[in-house]
């Protein structure tokens, strides 16, 4: 598992979370301050991190 912290795009705050780099995804999770939804785009190369995105679903 990888640790990876990024702004939430609802309230700005910073959240921390845990990532597995046996695959990439795209799911939604709620943050942990401001309970809103948030779209999560995650990718992995040869187990690094290549990518991330967290947007906002409701724009």
């Amino acid at each position: 598992m990888i640790e990876h912290f990024f702004m939430c795009p609802h309230c700005w705050q910073e959240i921390s979370m845990l990532l597995d780099p046996a695959y990439s995804q795209t799911y939604v999770e709620d943050c942990e301050v401001c309970c809103n939804p948030i779209e999560l785009k995650v990718s992995f190369e040869e187990g690094e991190l290549a990518s991330f995105e967290a947007r906002d679903i409701e724009q």
